[in-house]
């Protein structure tokens, strides 16, 4: 199995990595909270033609169906598992986990590869991660995908409403396979997709079971790698120079979200979208946090269409489908922007005693539960490999 080594202080950290597909283009895959690389399923085979890894023994050979004599589409990707979860390894202390260290953990990942420059694409904490290493390396990166990706900090606090509250309760309620199942798929899939029938059957009662099995047959995530992961999330912030560093840079950046994702809000990923005008494009989809799952073609049609725009070296400002902030494009939306704001501000006192009293009862729930762990009364739950929270 392909292990990365890399320095961590007096420790030598493993980071797990497989390759998949071959050709010229490469693709670093950057997977987030909770996950394996496994989640970058469909696309690992919407991207390469396969889902066998070559360093498989199943993996017999190549299936040559285009004229540069490579699979799929010519395409080589390379997805990790981030330390702290799946085959990396797992450091205890909460220091050694940030994105800018997991960025490096990448960076080193491709060293060892022999890559020089790759499509960077990420997920979640992966787009964190992703966008770390745009910012250490911008000439090591052909182009940019973060999807469902926020700044970090308290935009990592889901959506306010009645559902995360219920989301929050059941998840330190969850003891076994079959609640926490039912929890994730709240968590992951918008609920008009999971409502929706394939047959007989809702595709809800469908994911359930796959869910159960999954987290059943996977190992546990530990505490030390959970809390870990989530300390990086916690403490991610892009500054100005990084995010200056990225869009001079001028490669080419897509910012794919899901409308409907209430862990990680769509506001945050268009904010971000906006500070790097010329060079990003925003492309939103009627889907929840796992986009990749829940739109499976549209998100690698999008991500092939950046791969090939960027080789064709298509300019910034033809790709982005943004209004440059300097403008008098962004300016007229700006003021109305502005005015709409104004009158929000006037929503009723109920709605805004409402919202605050959702986020008070769900950060009582976490306290409560983080002193449970401090007591050493709570106890891990096994999470898919395939599966991402954040």
């Amino acid at each position: 199995m392909p292990y990365c080594q890399v320095s961590d202080g007096d420790n030598a950290i493993q980071i797990f990595y497989q390759t998949f597909g071959h050709g010229p283009t490469k693709v670093l895959l950057l997977i987030g909270l909770a996950a394996t690389h496994e989640g970058w399923g469909p696309q690992i085979k919407g991207l390469t033609g396969s889902d066998i890894a070559n360093d498989d023994d199943n993996n017999t050979g190549l299936m040559v169906d285009n004229e540069g004599g490579y699979n799929g589409n010519g395409v080589q990707v390379c997805g990790l598992d981030n330390r702290g979860m799946g085959r990396s390894s797992v450091p205890v202390d909460k220091s050694h986990y940030s994105t800018t260290i997991m960025a490096k953990d990448a960076i080193a990942v491709m060293d060892q590869l022999g890559w020089k420059k790759a499509h960077i694409f990420g997920h979640s904490m992966g787009g964190m991660i992703a966008f770390k290493l745009a910012a250490l390396v911008p000439h090591r990166v052909l182009s940019l995908a973060v999807l469902n990706v926020t700044g970090g900090g308290y935009q990592i606090l889901p959506k306010p409403c009645r559902l995360t509250v219920s989301i929050m309760v059941r998840f330190f309620l969850a003891k076994t396979p079959e609640d926490r199942a039912a929890v994730d798929l709240d968590t992951h899939y918008s609920q008009d997709y999971l409502d929706d029938y394939v047959g007989e059957s809702t595709r809800r009662a469908i994911l359930y079971q796959e869910y159960v099995d999954a987290i059943s047959n996977t190992g546990m995530q530990s505490n030390h790698g959970l809390e870990g992961q989530l300390s990086a999330c916690w403490n991610h912030k892009m500054t100005p120079s990084e995010l200056e560093r990225i869009r001079s840079a001028g490669f080419l950046i897509s910012v794919i979200h899901g409308r409907q994702d209430i862990i990680a809000q769509i506001s945050h990923a268009k904010r971000l979208a906006l500070k790097l005008v010329p060079c990003a494009k925003l492309v939103d989809f009627q889907a929840g946090h796992l986009v990749t799952h829940e739109r499976t073609d549209e998100v690698n049609e999008e991500l092939l269409t950046l791969i090939k725009a960027s080789e064709s070296r298509i300019s910034p400002r033809e790709w982005t489908n943004l209004a440059d902030r300097t403008s008098s494009e962004w300016i007229g939306p700006r003021m109305l922007a502005l005015t709409t704001s104004a009158t929000r501000s006037t929503q009723s006192s109920f709605e805004q005693i409402n919202r605050f009293l959702i986020y008070f009862f769900g950060a009582f729930l976490v306290v409560l539960e983080y002193m449970r762990r401090l007591m050493g009364r709570f106890k891990p739950v096994k999470v898919a490999s395939s599966i991402t929270a954040a």
